[in-house]
């Protein structure tokens, strides 16, 4: 008599990755096309909300949950906890604003954010605080005026950035703001982008101080002469977080009437690269060149071919010095007469009523437009001379500066722990902190000078291209666990362009002053001639500017 086969288990069910679940998700929803969905949940209230929605759609609306303040180790599997806030970010294309869209935005923020606002290092503006039933009248109030959060995060096209004195300042080689913004009417918020890899950042200028960051745009259409002719040269792969990398020039000159579609091109084959799906850690175009040996000549040939045209070879840049690119201060316009006024705003911490309050300055003594920029900043344009001195006299009023000291015309901020959930330290309040001890420590501090401050490896705070470049930790101090901060030093744009080293230094918060302030004292008292600090750092090792940071530091040995 055979025995019966004695049935096998089931197999267990595989689990999808990371990236196959995002995959899977874009596959099934444009979420574009589900608004409804989101007036669902406004209807029924913040426990409706679908997870998938919650942790993925919502971020192609330019929508994420707020985090509760303790950050990415509050809670599990390398994410914070959520809590019933959301956090928008609104789009503003080469950071060019009506006053009547910054006044939209400072309205929104007054009535539904807590009356609190933060411009971002691509030019946009992002809000807190929001409840679920605000975020569909809060998404029509802005399509009113004209603005959208939709495509200002996901996997897509994010916000086309660009020179905030495009058509304005007398020494650009072309006002690329009407390019920049015909860009962003093409990939933002196009169901053909709608299911990138991961995120895709574009910058188009004519600056010629590339203030709009183009070393590090995944596109970046830099105005270039030839001849009579002003076009672009074109720059691809360029990117940030835990691997930086620098964009990667093409041998391509790109006439005016030919840039929309070498952007779409260029788009279309990121979208078509299914091995940078499989990961998304490694999902951005830099990792063609990074890690599948793409070259320059490769990416050129495959671009090429998508093209009706032959794109002529390209010409020399004029890479510009390591200069300020933020276009601070008064500055006279092209146009006779006329001036901007660049004011800075520490870390883009600003309230909804500051911003109505500049919208009003705007409209009563300049031009009517307000201008963001990537270093987090924001320009009036257009004032008569005659009408400066109320214009400052204002902008003081409501606690805006325009001479502001190196260290803080330099600092630069990501969102952090207050309302991030990636973050791992709290990042604007130690920002200012950390620029009024370094003020009053060294008051007139005479150097260029960027310290950025970013929450975690993710570099939302740029800390790779900053002087003083500080990543978020935590450490053991004084027998508690507490924020820190790991050093970087060196990043530079422009002609001497390189990311910050790292010197292999940490230390709790507390100590960051005393470790930045040795640091600076002795290049001050050591520099040669003529001597800038980025070539001072460069002229140390490794080993020895380690040893500065920790000779200032004067406490215990912390325990990592």
């Amino acid at each position: 008599m055979t025995t019966p086969a004695v049935p096998s288990p089931p197999a267990a069910p595989i689990k999808e990755t990371k990236a196959q679940k995002s995959e899977r998700l874009k596959r099934e929803k444009n979420p574009w096309e589900a608004f409804e969905e989101i007036r669902a949940f406004a209807r029924e209230g913040r426990s409706s909300v679908l997870p998938e929605w919650a942790e993925f759609y919502f971020k192609w609306w330019g929508i994420y949950t707020q985090g509760d303040g303790a950050g990415v180790t509050g809670g599990t599997g390398g994410v914070g906890k959520a809590t019933e806030f959301f956090m928008m970010r609104i789009a503003i294309p080469n950071g060019i604003a009506t006053s009547e869209q910054m006044r939209a935005i400072g309205t929104l923020a007054r009535d539904h954010a807590r009356n609190l606002a933060d411009i971002t290092t691509r030019q946009a503006i992002q809000l807190h605080w929001l409840t679920i039933e605000s975020l569909p009248a809060a998404i029509e109030s802005l399509q009113t005026v004209g603005l959208s959060p939709r495509s200002a995060c996901g996997d897509v096209v994010r916000n086309v950035t660009g020179c905030p004195l495009a058509g304005l300042d007398a020494h650009e080689l072309i006002d690329a703001s009407p390019l920049a913004q015909a860009v962003a009417r093409e990939v933002n918020g196009n169901s053909e982008f709608y299911n990138l890899p991961r995120k895709f950042k574009i910058t188009v200028t004519g600056c010629p101080i590339w203030c709009s960051y183009p070393e590090i745009d995944d596109i970046a259409l830099t105005a270039v002469r030839r001849g009579d002719e002003v076009g672009y040269s074109v720059r691809v792969g360029g990117g940030l977080s835990n691997e930086p990398h620098m964009a990667v020039k093409l041998d391509a000159f790109v006439h005016e009437n030919q840039a929309i579609a070498v952007v779409r091109g260029i788009t279309e084959i990121f979208r078509e690269q299914q091995g940078l799906r499989e990961s998304r850690d490694r999902a951005r175009l830099k990792y063609l060149f990074m890690r599948e040996g793409w070259t320059a000549e490769r990416f050129l040939e495959v671009l090429q071919s998508k093209l009706p045209f032959q794109l002529d070879p390209g010409v020399n840049d004029a890479i510009p010095e390591d200069v300020f690119r933020d276009h601070a201060g008064v500055r006279p316009q092209k146009q006779p007469g006329l001036y901007s006024v660049g004011a800075t705003v520490l870390n883009g911490r600003m309230t909804g009523e500051q911003l109505i309050a500049i919208a009003d300055l705007a409209d009563q003594y300049a031009g009517g437009e307000v201008r963001t920029t990537v270093m987090q900043n924001f320009v009036i344009p257009s004032v008569p001379q005659q009408q400066l001195q109320p214009v400052l006299k204002r902008l003081s009023e409501i606690g805006f500066t325009v001479e502001a000291t190196n260290f803080w015309r330099g600092a630069v901020a990501c969102t952090g722990t207050e309302f991030c959930k990636l973050a791992i330290t709290e990042t604007k309040g130690f920002a200012r902190w950390l620029v009024e001890e370094m003020e009053a420590r060294i008051p007139g501090f005479d150097q260029q000078l960027s310290i950025h401050v970013t929450g975690c490896p993710n570099s939302c705070g740029q800390h790779w291209i900053a002087d003083i470049g500080l990543e978020g930790k935590k450490i053991k101090y004084e027998g508690q666990l507490t924020d820190a901060w790991s050093f970087a030093l060196g990043g530079a744009l422009g002609q001497h362009a390189s990311f910050g080293r790292l010197v292999n230094y940490r230390c709790a918060s507390v100590q960051v002053p005393d470790a930045i302030e040795h640091l600076l004292r002795n290049y001050l008292n050591a520099r040669s001639d003529g001597q800038n600090l980025r070539s001072w750092f460069a002229s140390h090792s490794n080993d020895e500017l380690r040893s500065l940071l920790e000779s200032g530091v004067q406490s215990m040995p912390v325990e990592v």
